[in-house]
């Protein structure tokens, strides 16, 4: 497969086969991502790799975030049990953490290298028939997450990217040409 048939095939995918992933497959994923731009070669990029619990505390935190926004007491223990079992099944979490820098403009640069960093990973994934899903948001700085997923002071976690082979794999969406977003100039 080359890289634009990887570009056009890759998927976020949001549910995986039981089928376990190799601790080799998931090095060769991670030296894909430290093969990304990084200015000032600063390679602020951390990975811890969950294992069964890990993942289960990181669900369990993000389920108890969940069920808060749930008024019956019942359907939120339902709702944080989901979670908790969906983050059991992921075959492979990777928690992607970002050294933070005390100078503004190499935190900024830092963080741009690591979502190029991902996108050589996600690709990466799919050329090798797995698939992937890249989460963000604020759950990223609970402490229990944090916790959960080992992170060392002084970092940030950027994404949690979970890691399978796919049970299903989602129909593109549609996207706008590249034409109508470009403007050459003189």
């Amino acid at each position: 497969m080359d890289v634009f048939e990887a570009i056009e095939s890759r998927r976020s995918i949001k549910r995986f086969t039981d089928s376990p992933v190799s601790r080799e497959d998931v090095m060769r994923l991670l030296q894909a991502f430290t093969r990304a731009p990084n200015h000032r070669m600063t390679q602020p990029w951390r990975f811890y790799v969950m294992g069964p619990e890990a993942r289960r505390q990181y669900g369990a935190t993000l389920g108890a975030r969940k069920a808060r926004r749930v008024e019956d007491p019942a359907a939120a223990e339902a709702v944080r049990e989901k979670v908790i079992r969906e983050h059991e099944a992921v075959p492979v979490m990777i928690a992607v953490t970002m050294v933070q820098d005390e100078n503004p403009e190499v935190r900024e640069e830092d963080y741009a290298a690591i979502f190029m960093g991902l996108q050589n990973l996600s690709l990466a994934a799919e050329a090798m028939g797995l698939g992937t899903h890249i989460k963000t948001g604020a759950v990223m700085d609970d402490p229990g997450a944090r916790a959960a997923a080992g992170v060392r002071e002084g970092e940030r976690i950027v994404a949690i990217v979970h890691v399978g082979e796919p049970a299903q794999v989602p129909d593109a969406k549609p996207r706008i040409d590249a034409r109508e977003l470009t403007t050459w100039l003189d």
